[in-house]
Order: structure tokens, then sequence, then C-alpha cells
């Protein structure tokens, strides 16, 4: 069986954008049962998409500043599968989902150094113009950072 996305194609048709960011957890990540505060992947999974994104040529503030762009979550979710604790050096792999439009889709898989598969998760982003605060279509310069889709 082959698994369709939003688009109707098979995931196998789409492009893989697909970046690892490590993270070292710090002994304040972690909470007084010595687990990674579960709060806490939300913030590994923006420091590894702004990396991802940085890799590409885009920050935040260049595109706040100069595209006039902002890109607020509008959704998170986080799957727990095993806990994370202190000094386990984890890769936080970031995935782009679909061709940037109003939203961004981003896909997450968190391992330690052993293999161990942490959580996975999923963040969208909207797409907004800095004056107007309205949603809008991803600029041109950010798609272009991406040429994965341009198949």
């Amino acid at each position: 069986m082959t698994n369709k996305n939003d688009a109707g194609k098979s995931a196998a048709e789409h492009p893989v954008v697909r970046y690892v960011n490590q993270v070292r957890v710090r002994y304040n990540d972690t909470d007084r049962m010595s687990f990674v505060y579960h709060g806490n992947y939300a913030m590994y999974f923006e420091v590894s998409r702004l990396e991802m994104l940085r890799s590409r040529g885009l920050t935040y503030k260049k595109m706040e500043e100069e595209g006039g762009v902002m890109l607020p979550v509008s959704d998170l979710h986080i799957k727990y599968i095993h806990p994370a604790f202190y000094d386990d050096l984890l890769d936080v792999e970031v995935t782009l989902l679909e061709k940037p439009s109003v939203r961004v889709r981003f896909g997450y898989r968190v391992t330690n150094q052993d293999g161990v598969l942490i959580c996975t998760g999923e963040v969208v982003l909207a797409c907004v113009d800095a004056k107007t605060r309205r949603p809008t279509r991803a600029p041109e310069y950010f798609l272009k950072c991406f040429p994965e889709f341009d198949r």
C-alpha cells in the first residue's frame, strides 16, 4: 500500500528536504525525574528548524526585516516514545514535508547517540505578512532556497 499525502502524490514522488542538527541535553533541560522536560522538545525542534533554514541562506531576522514575512507556529504535535537524559547527544532530523505555500510543514525525528527513537513531531508554520499580519503565500526568495520542489 502506498501512503498518499495532501497533494495526492505518494511519498516517493515528493522531494526530500532533510537536515540533521545535534543537540546536547543540558542539565537545566531535565526535570525532577531526570528526563528531558517535555516542553523542551519544542525548543529542540525550533533550534533545529532555524539551523536548517540558515543552511539554506534564510534567517528569521532577514525574512522579517528584508522580506516582510513572519512564520509563527500554527500547529505543534509531539509523540513521546522514549525519555532522553542529561548529557545525551540528540540528532534532531528536520524534514520539509511539502512545498511551502501559505503554510510550511516540518516533520521531526529525534534519536539519541545509541540510535534510540526519542520522539517524533510535526510543526506547521503560517506565512504571515509582517505589516498586515495577514496570511500570505511563501515569497519567491523563500521558495528558491528549496530547489528540490522545482521539479
